[in-house]
């Protein structure tokens, strides 16, 4: 047996050993997305499961979605006093920047959806981050800015186009800002609220004789992807963006899976369980960006995609 397989099958064993008579906890935060239908918040708990941690048995996962971006101060301050072992701040900045300020003592497990961590001064370094902060960045900022150009590369004349954003996802939509006048268009931005009524929203961009919609990447609209994609086929405005939406009926998609960063965030919170100091363990930036094409969707909206745009697509829909 090699020393790879033998550390495999030793891992639950060695966390069993460690937690005997304790159960841990890990305070999830969020925005507003139940942990137990999203893949992602699947993904992570069956990554913790790998490593022999199970909620309800050794593991306790207490999760909190605040309603409101400022609610993240009362939703970390509920964590601190739960005795977490662990804090996983996903998503926004906001996160993050609670957590910080209810502790300086629990680690924090990032997924750093929409910001840069160093740039924000949250970490030192991503191979050394210190303090009690460490976990995924996924640069998806950038994301944004790089659907813009696609969506231009498949109508190379629309000069309007749609941006759909929520309130945590803020942080993506400068780039987007900065990128929209080298590609000679003009956004109109809409954002929209809890009970995200997406109709409301694409009917007003039909009125703003938009040539194309952005979604920006979001727990919500991944979430409600689906939804997203029949609207915008109904009121036949192509739609792009929102890694997972091409498979769901979006035109294309682009962006890293939310599943592999949140199994990634498991394996920093085993290690960290194990006694890894959160500032020794670098951050990890998935490299493995997933762009998509649907043909089913370009062919109802009737579309052409450019050839060159096919050969660069990881998926093709048809």
């Amino acid at each position: 047996m090699g020393v790879f397989a033998s550390v495999l099958l030793a891992a639950p064993l060695a966390a069993e050993a460690q937690q005997a008579g304790k159960v841990y906890r890990v305070g999830i935060m969020s925005s507003g997305v139940n942990p137990r239908s999203a893949s992602f918040f699947q993904a992570f708990e069956e990554r913790l499961r790998d490593h022999g941690w199970i909620d309800g048995k050794n593991l306790a996962i207490d999760f909190r979605a605040p309603k409101r971006a400022g609610d993240f101060g009362v939703v970390a301050a509920d964590l601190v006093r739960a005795n977490s072992d662990v804090i996983l701040a996903g998503g926004p900045e906001a996160s993050l920047e609670a957590a910080l300020k209810a502790t300086n003592r629990i680690p924090i497990v990032i997924v750093a959806l929409n910001y840069d961590p160093i740039e924000k001064g949250y970490v030192v370094s991503l191979a050394r981050p210190g303090g009690n902060v460490t976990g995924v960045f996924s640069q998806a900022p950038e994301v944004g800015a790089k659907t813009l150009e696609l969506l231009k590369e498949v109508q190379p004349n629309i000069t309007v186009v749609g941006v759909l954003w929520e309130r945590f996802t803020i942080d993506q939509v400068p780039m987007i800002d900065a990128r929209a006048p080298q590609l000679h268009v003009r956004l109109e931005k809409i954002e929209v609220d809890p009970p995200y009524d997406y109709d409301l929203a694409f009917r007003a961009f039909k009125r703003q004789r938009v040539g194309a919609v952005l979604i920006v990447g979001s727990p919500v609209f991944f979430r409600d992807r689906t939804k997203i994609a029949e609207i915008g086929l109904k009121h036949r405005l192509p739609a792009g963006g929102l890694v997972g939406g091409a498979q769901a009926g979006l035109l294309l998609s682009f962006g890293v899976h939310p599943n592999v960063p949140y199994r990634l965030a498991a394996d920093y919170v085993d290690r960290i369980l194990r006694g890894a100091k959160p500032g020794d363990l670098p951050i990890e930036q998935p490299t493995k960006f997933e762009f998509v094409i649907n043909l089913k969707t370009a062919k109802a909206l009737g579309l052409t995609i450019p050839p060159s745009l096919l050969a660069r697509a990881d998926q093709v829909i048809e």
